[in-house]
């Protein structure tokens, strides 16, 4: 299923895999003078190639190379013969068949293998200059755009909302505090986010912000709990009483778990102040 509405000059796409009239879980590219982020996944592809068909479509950017993201890379280059940009971490990701979970598979398909180059420091379009940002975290070879005049910032996954309460067990949510903050800090004008769930937080910085205080109260109590002779399990029920019901739906792939053993795992590293 494909759905899109506008902000500004932004197209946002929504997609996702329709089943019986009902989506799995969206996801969002995003069109803009030219300039296409991110591709969605496999069962979307055609989809997406449709919509595009009469657009004027010139360059292509990958935020990272998860396979909601990279889904149609290869419908993509075959239709309109153009290049694909990615983090050069990203790069061997997307250019291989991906390994993925059973539900990843049924949710979003496996992408087929395509080829993307090195991403410059700034994509440019016909109106618009969009200054590249590596943004790790959430994965390797994650990158973030943004284009200073319109404060217009591209996030990918690095930000999904305010109190996020589950990760993936890959995900470092110190080098996620380090890339906000990094966000957070760029411009000096309005910073509007557009995530790659479709949520656009129009006070950018307000909502980093909001998150750095969630996850700096919660590792306070994680790193009391864990000194308290604590286990990350034990940790995780006294603070949040279960586990999320996403975990049962991934087996574990996104949990609470993950998120909380990522704050143990980063407490005797140097400290990250907020």
């Amino acid at each position: 299923m494909l759905k899109t509405d506008d902000f500004e000059d932004i197209t946002r796409i929504m997609l996702g895999r329709d089943v019986n009239g009902s989506v799995y879980y969206w996801v969002a590219a995003y069109y803009v003078d030219g300039l296409l982020i991110d591709t969605g996944c496999r069962f979307t592809a055609h989809e997406l190639i449709d919509y595009l068909e009469n657009k004027s479509i010139d360059v292509v950017v990958n935020t990272h190379f998860h396979e909601d993201h990279i889904g149609a890379n290869k419908l993509v280059q075959e239709k309109f013969d153009l290049d694909i940009y990615a983090h050069p971490d990203s790069i061997p990701l997307i250019n291989k068949k991906a390994a993925i979970n059973p539900y990843q598979e049924v949710v979003w398909g496996y992408p087929e293998p395509s080829e993307t180059k090195p991403i410059p420091r700034r994509i440019s379009t016909r109106r618009y200059a969009f200054d590249v940002y590596e943004t790790p975290g959430h994965s390797v070879g994650h990158v973030s755009l943004l284009e200073p005049e319109r404060g217009w910032c591209f996030s990918g996954d690095i930000f999904i909302s305010e109190n996020q309460k589950v990760i993936r067990p890959d995900e470092d949510v110190y080098q996620i505090i380090d890339s906000l903050k990094l966000i957070r800090e760029l411009g000096s004008g309005k910073l509007t986010l557009f995530t790659s769930i479709g949520q656009v937080f129009e006070d950018g910085r307000k909502s980093i912000s909001s998150y750095l205080d969630y996850i700096d109260d919660l590792r306070k109590r994680v790193q009391e709990l864990n000194q308290n002779g604590l286990t990350p399990e034990e940790i995780r029920d006294r603070i949040f009483s279960r586990e999320s019901q996403l975990a049962k739906l991934t087996n574990g792939h996104y949990s609470i778990l993950n998120l909380i053993t990522s704050l143990v795992d980063g407490l005797s590293a140097s400290p990250h102040p907020l």
